[in-house]
């Protein structure tokens, strides 16, 4: 074991982020201020003792010194090849550090013990198996390195201390790991280490040449594989040049794109760029990726349908009927589509089935509530065409590229779903569905329904350009449908470019018939029953359609039609039903349970949403069609409410300014119509719009809210059978609105036989449904004293009304 003898004092010559061992010599440079002031130090305390400079070589990582130092003797002072001073230094052994002390110079004194690391002769058999050990794999590592000399000088070395010493010249060794050898003072420790991190060192070494010669064996494979590959091209194009093309078998004829394109019906423009494509693919390498993109291109480029067209079915009179037969109501777009059936005869008559680079295609674009048959009517129309039809999807699109394509360079990149619509459909003139357009969004990628500009105006999408193909596509063939639910959602520029049709619902008639017709055969199919095994009468549909279900659509009608048959399957499959089964009105309630929409004209008075002076009945439409909208007004008690406007119900600005319109309008004309208009001054008017979960916005309850303000001023009733609508002014003049088809049908739907609207909205009557005209008693006004004298029930008596308080 090492021992410790005498202390010493000598001066401190600290070494950044490096360690000098015993045995080793290194040169310092002096230009160093502490290492100067070290040297300096030993050589003033070494002219009063024998022998030469000492000084105590002390690692110092990240500011902090070791606990073990180096003695050191300055062998010699000069200059280093560079020219600067420098001193030569040797390592003579290892020093516990100890106290500081006093000396000569600038430089830090402390004082040191020496260790003896002795190892007792003759050697143990376990270290000289150790010595011998790290003998071999020194010489392994320098025989590596070419290092012959030195192999010689580790092979003379028998003292264990310095043969552990000898690794701080070791390159690959970390300060940690050379200040870990330093401050192991036992050698056979030390020997140990130092042949561990050798060891390390050499494993790592053998996998990195492992690595190595992977990489090399597989680059002058690739090499090996590039130069047979061009002599065997080399060797094809002399046989087929002897041969005269005769020696090709049917594997290079299916390759030979350039054939292909040739023998292929394309475009001359179209032709001439597949052509310089293919040029490109005979000058580039099998192993370059642009080959790859080149021939998905080209198969892309090959499988369109350039001059594949289906021929459009000019049966005015058979497509009329196919689009009666699959659809009931929706007059409008089915006009729209016999009107294009008929100029596309007649300019096929008359030879002008192209003017201007242009074909006869169309834009159309259906708005209407959902479940109105938007989608399907996509399919009737190419029906009816005798075209083939395609769907495109396009909810929740948010990336320029999905129309458009994405450029050839990105990896994986694809032409964009236009492209691949046509491409699906088989020919130039399919009927392309592009389905929730309204639904489109935009992000950082770019906005979807901005490239769609191109491809839905007939004035460009002659030449429309696609980011892959990057040829000209002529889209003026196609017959565009675009389907939305909310007008408002689609951009106008885009808007601009289609021709709007609205499908705003279908009466309760309409709703029985399409169920009659369309929805129970389908239904009934699902459900694995004959049409003579269950039926169900005109009377339960009619139920059907208007207590279970309240929509414009049909979907959820639909569902009940389902349940209805499931629910019926069920019990006889259970044994508790007897088949053929009609189902009638009364079985309704046992069957699917009670009705979820109760008429309020059906209802008990008491239980009325008008039942109490302050509620007023108005019409309003959503995404999903026209609804009724209930506006409930109240005061506050004098002594406990503040003065003022109270608005809930999730109202939007306009709406609000319409409260405040009826507020001020009933303020000012007040005393003309008989109201105890004091109470608004002194008290608190609170005006609600239930489902306050639901944001609402809009002039158009502007005379609802000034009838329900009258009615609670006056204790008057608002008559259950009214609803209205309608943009009220300052001056009670009554202003026209939107939506008047989709508000008639709902207030038809919820069971109003009255409704009050402006007197400027008349003509929009001529699209309301005749049988829902004749069901509904309309009053055109201008004014609002017309809509307080039809909507207001008269006064019982002559005594002062009792005007409701807010609690």
């Amino acid at each position: 074991m090492a021992a410790e003898s005498t202390p010493l004092a000598l001066p401190v010559l600290p070494l950044d982020d490096e360690v000098v061992l015993p045995g080793m010599v290194v040169p310092l440079d002096l230009s160093d201020s502490e290492v100067r002031a070290a040297v300096e130090a030993a050589q003033a305390a070494a002219r009063d003792e024998p022998g030469k400079p000492k000084v105590l070589l002390v690692p110092r990582v990240d500011g902090t010194y070791a606990g073990t130092g180096v003695l050191g003797t300055v062998e010699q002072v000069g200059r280093l090849a560079d020219g600067d001073p420098g001193a030569l230094i040797r390592g003579r052994g290892r020093v516990r550090i100890g106290a500081g002390t006093t000396g000569p110079g600038a430089a830090l004194w402390v004082e040191g013990t020496r260790i003896d690391e002795s190892v007792p002769e003759p050697l143990p058999g376990h270290v000289a198996e150790l010595v011998k050990e790290y003998k071999a794999l020194a010489t392994a590592w320098l025989r590596k390195r070419g290092a012959w000399q030195v192999v010689d000088r580790v092979q003379a070395i028998d003292d264990v201390s310095a043969l552990a010493d000898n690794s701080g010249y070791s390159p690959f060794l970390t300060t940690e790991q050379k200040t870990a050898l330093l401050e192991t003072t036992d050698p056979v420790a030390r020997l140990k280490l130092a042949t561990q991190q050798l060891r390390d060192h050499l494993a790592e070494q053998d996998v990195a040449e492992t690595i190595a010669k992977d990489v090399q064996e597989g680059v002058d494979k690739q090499q090996r594989e590039f130069l047979l590959r061009r002599q065997l091209e080399a060797v094809r194009k002399e046989l087929r040049e002897l041969n005269g093309e005769a020696g090709k078998d049917a594997a290079e004829e299916s390759d030979d794109y350039r054939a292909r394109v040739e023998a292929a019906d394309l475009p001359e423009k179209v032709r001439e760029a597949a052509l310089k494509e293919v040029d490109k693919l005979e000058r580039s390498s099998d192993q370059s990726p642009e080959g790859s993109w080149i021939r998905t291109w080209l198969d892309t480029v090959l499988e369109m349908p350039w001059n594949e067209r289906t021929e459009d079915s000019y049966d005015i009179q058979g497509a009329q009927a196919v689009l009666d037969a699959e659809h009931a109501g929706l007059e409008d777009v089915k006009e729209r589509i016999t009107e294009y059936l008929a100029v596309r005869k007649r300019r096929n008559d008359r030879g002008l089935g192209v003017v201007g680079g242009r074909r006869g295609g169309a834009v159309l674009a259906l708005v209407g509530p959902p479940g109105v048959g938007k989608t399907s009517l996509g399919e009737s129309v190419a029906h009816a065409m005798g075209r083939t039809f395609v769907r495109v999807a396009l909810g929740g699109v948010r990336d320029e590229a999905e129309i458009r394509g994405h450029r050839r360079t990105y990896v994986g990149a694809l032409p964009g779903r236009i492209v691949r619509a046509i491409k699906e459909a088989g020919s130039m003139n399919p009927v392309v569905l592009l389905d929730e357009i309204d639904k489109v969004g935009s992000d950082f990628r770019g906005d979807p329904a901005a490239a769609l500009l191109e491809v839905l105006d007939p004035a460009q999408n002659h030449t429309f350009r696609d980011h892959y193909l990057e040829v000209e596509l002529d889209l003026s063939d196609v017959v565009f449908l675009a389907t939305a639910n909310v007008l408002e959602a689609i951009p106008e520029a885009l808007l601009d470019r289609m021709e709007l049709v609205r499908l705003d619902g279908y009466t309760e008639d309409e709703k029985v018939v399409i169920a009659r017709d369309h929805l129970l055969p389908r239904q009934l199919e699902r459900a694995g029953l004959d049409g003579d095994e269950v039926t169900i009468d005109e009377g339960a549909l009619r139920k059907l359609a208007g207590e279970y279900t309240r929509e414009a659509g049909v979907r959820n009608l639909e569902r009940s039609i389902a349940r209805l048959l499931r629910k019926v399957a069920a019990r006889h499959e259970l044994g508790k039903q007897e088949l053929p089964f009609t189902v009638t009105e009364g079985d309704l309630r046992n069957l699917i349970g009670r009705p979820h929409h109760v008429p309020e004209s059906a209802q008990e008075p008491a239980e009325r949403r008008t039942a109490v002076p302050g509620v007023a009945t108005g019409l309003a439409v959503t995404g999903a069609g026209g609804d009724v909208l209930y506006v409930e007004a109240s005061l506050a008690d004098p002594e406990t409410g503040a003065a003022g406007l109270t608005l809930t119900g999730q109202l939007g600005d306009v709406m609000k300014e319409s409260a405040q319109i009826a507020l001020s309008f009933l303020r000012s004309h007040g005393a003309e119509l008989e109201l105890p208009v004091g109470d608004l001054k002194d008290r608190g008017v609170h005006i609600h719009f239930p489902a306050g979960a639901v944001p609402k916005d809009g002039p158009s309850a502007g005379i609802t809210m000034t009838t329900a303000l009258a009615s609670l001023l006056s204790g008057r009733l608002v008559r259950t059978d009214v609803a209205m609508t309608g943009e009220v002014s300052l001056t009670g003049r009554v202003l026209p609105i939107g939506g008047v088809k989709q508000k008639l049908l709902a207030a038809h739907r919820a069971g109003v036989t009255t409704v009050i609207i402006p007197k400027r909205n008349e003509p929009d009557l001529d699209d309301v449904p005749a049988e829902v005209l004749e069901k509904l008693d309309v009053h055109a006004v201008t004014d609002v004293r017309q809509v307080l004298e039809l909507a207001l029930s008269p006064a019982t008596n002559g005594a002062a009304p009792e005007v409701p308080v807010a609690a």
